[in-house]
């Protein structure tokens, strides 16, 4: 006799938002959920130089930044938390504030973590070029390394650019943004 395999329901952004607060985060990946565990103090000061620089670009460009955590709801059943988030003034302008975000922002960044390096490189990566995010970035800091993901087509990046410690990193998505890489950033 065969056994019996359980079926997964998915879970979908209303059942999410549903569950009671238990403290932690999660993301849905094609109704697959998944816990995003609290990052480490180095995570946050790499995520907190980020989002100066992009402060400082929203100053001259407008636009907007956000952190995680922050909820973009790419479909009823895909819901990511980059770790920064930008929208460029015409995008940040289809944002309503009190409403949870529905649409791809211009730029998304991860700072990997072991608990999550494997979802950030592959279905986060695969999810955001579905939904055609313009540009994706993936800081290793063990590695010491940025890879830079643009111009997402027929639902997928081109392959990566790579900076390493020490390069400059621009946005192509962004003019005017560029950082060198030095860690923690």
């Amino acid at each position: 006799m065969r056994g019996m395999e359980a079926v997964r329901r998915r879970v979908s952004f209303a059942d999410l938002k549903r569950m009671p607060d238990d403290g932690n985060r999660y993301e849905l990946y094609d109704g697959e959920l998944r816990v995003v565990p609290s990052p480490m103090p180095r995570h946050q000061i790499v995520s907190m130089r980020l989002t100066e620089v992009l402060i400082e670009y929203r100053r001259l460009h407008g636009g907007l930044v956000v952190t995680a955590p922050f909820d973009i709801v790419l479909s009823d059943y895909n819901v990511v938390e980059p770790d920064v988030i930008y929208f460029k003034p015409d995008t940040a302008t289809r944002i309503e504030l009190d409403r949870h975000v529905r649409f791809a922002p211009d730029l998304a960044i991860e700072i990997l973590s072991p608990s999550t390096a494997a979802i950030d490189r592959g279905r986060k990566r695969d999810l955001l070029a579905r939904y055609a995010v313009p540009e994706y970035w993936v800081v290793d800091m063990k590695k010491r390394t940025l890879h830079r993901f643009s111009g997402p087509r027929e639902g997928d990046y081109p392959a990566a650019t790579l900076f390493r410690e020490g390069e400059e990193v621009a946005s192509v998505t962004l003019p005017g943004v560029a950082i060198r890489l030095a860690f923690p950033m």
